[in-house]
């Protein structure tokens, strides 16, 4: 009988990407696993964390709210990032919970970062979210509109914009799609990509990602309510 615990799937991505990196010519501490542990309970986070990984990202703040504070005070070196769609009434709560906000998209949310900051004396990692398909239904910051839209971000927010990351259309070659975004963190001058999830987190490390973004694959297919 195979060995599918929730630490073995864990490592068995984990060696994924050391040989990703290997085909690629990079060095495997270049890219970073984020486990996404959206709709799975706290519990599934404590195994997770008792298997050496401590980044996680989360969609929603109340989720968040729910599960991650108690938690750090266990393990205080345990990193959230908010991956998806932020409200703007919600940037408060998100600045005060997350250690990096992967989804900044538009210019409300930016403003609503920025007094969130101001108050709380503290403002997380941020990443420009940018809608590589440029599909309506997708938050993201249009193609055409990226590169004045992470200057304004970084005027703004100056070194606290870490990165920028995409999420590609599915019935799409998604290579095109992260080396596009590769050289857009690299025309900006930003260190971190945020791409590929558990179907293509492969490709995403050949084309040049730092962070990968791994949640079906790690916890299996999630309970949403």
């Amino acid at each position: 009988m195979s060995d599918d615990t929730l630490s073995s799937r864990i490592g068995l991505i984990r060696a994924r990407m050391e040989q990703a990196c290997m085909l690629a010519g990079r060095p495997s501490e270049q890219v970073k696993l984020v486990a996404v542990s959206k709709f799975h309970p706290a519990s599934a986070v404590e195994e997770a964390l008792k298997s050496g990984q401590n980044i996680f990202g989360e969609n929603r703040v109340q989720e968040a709210k729910e599960k991650f504070p108690a938690l750090r005070e266990h393990w205080p070196d345990l990193r959230l990032h908010l991956i998806g769609s932020l409200q703007t009434n919600k940037a408060l709560e998100a600045c005060r919970l997350a250690d990096a906000i992967e989804s900044v998209d538009r210019p409300g949310l930016v403003d609503a970062l920025s007094r969130a900051a101001d108050r709380l004396g503290r403002l997380p990692d941020l990443f420009v979210q940018v809608n590589t398909g440029d599909e309506p239904q997708k938050s993201g910051v249009p193609r055409y509109e990226a590169d004045d839209f992470i200057i304004r971000c970084k005027e703004r927010f100056g070194a606290s914009l870490k990165g920028v990351m995409c999420i590609p259309p599915e019935d799409q070659d998604p290579a095109v799609h992260f080396a596009f975004l590769a050289r857009l963190a690299h025309e900006h001058e930003l260190i971190d990509c945020s791409m590929g999830m558990s179907a293509d987190f492969e490709t995403a490390i050949m084309q040049g990602a730092t962070l990968v973004r791994v949640g079906t694959a790690i916890f299996g297919n999630r309970s949403k309510a």
